[in-house]
């Protein structure tokens, strides 16, 4: 995410959480780019009509500050999206949090900006989806996290973080 505008602070808990730490405690964007680049597989959490959570595991990318993914439009995650976009994403871990929030986009346009990058990065990441050719582009969708909280279970809550993007 080279360029965007983001505030970064500590999340906000209880004071019986213990003392957070100063600014010079707070992880950096870059331990979150890390680590959703180099995530297998991403948990989200979407809203179905009866207002009920959805959570369920996906395959994806990270590719230029963005979370990509594609589904079945007959599974319930993709249907839910497509009635409220709104999506919380989190990486399967013990030890630490990284949890985006934010609006998922439906990108159709094989001319978007992401749709090259993501194809390739999906084709090098997960090579069994793909017969060896050239794979054809899919509509997929696309998070550019709004807010993204970060910390470690190590020393908690001391490094917890909270990054707010521009709107995009």
């Amino acid at each position: 995410m080279t360029g965007e505008a983001f505030s970064v602070r500590s999340v906000r808990l209880p004071a019986a959480y213990g003392a957070l730490g100063g600014p010079d405690s707070l992880l950096p964007w870059s331990h979150v780019e890390e680590r959703m680049r180099s995530a297998l597989n991403y948990w989200i959490v979407t809203v179905g009509p009866s207002a009920r959570p959805h959570a369920r595991p996906v395959d994806g990318v990270w590719v230029d500050g963005a979370l990509c993914f594609g589904g079945s439009p007959q599974t319930r995650w993709v249907r839910n999206l497509m009635a409220n976009p709104s999506i919380s994403v989190h990486l399967s871990s013990e030890a630490e949090a990284i949890i985006l929030e934010g609006t998922a986009e439906y990108v159709t346009d094989p001319s978007h900006p992401l749709a090259v990058p993501s194809t390739a990065a999906s084709n090098a990441k997960y090579p069994q989806y793909y017969s060896g050719t050239e794979p054809p582009f899919r509509p997929f969708w696309a998070l550019r996290p709004t807010t993204a909280f970060a910390w470690t279970l190590e020393g908690f809550p001391r490094g917890a973080t909270r990054w707010r993007f521009a709107e995009r």
